[in-house]
């Protein structure tokens, strides 16, 4: 099984999401459409920016702390994000 680490943009409000899953596709559906509650259902549309993937879930949550870190969101907005 493998894990991904991934970022979400909400063009709309300059908003960024992070998360991991095991399943990007189902996750990515849950954001956009699925979900009736919750932080996400207020910033839709998503878009999938940035995407990592990791064979041991340890390793995905990791990352996922790293990036939610003021350094991490740094990184995102100026590399990924270009902003």
């Amino acid at each position: 099984m493998r894990f991904y680490v991934y970022v979400l943009h909400s063009i709309k409000l300059n908003k960024i999401y992070i998360g991991f899953t095991s399943d990007l596709e189902a996750r990515l559906k849950s954001h956009n459409e699925l979900a009736t509650k919750g932080w996400t259902i207020k910033f839709r549309p998503w878009i999938l920016v940035h995407c990592e993937n990791f064979a041991l879930k340890a390793d995905a949550m990791k990352r996922e702390k790293e990036l939610k870190t003021g350094k991490g969101r740094l990184f995102i907005r100026k590399e990924i994000l270009r902003q």
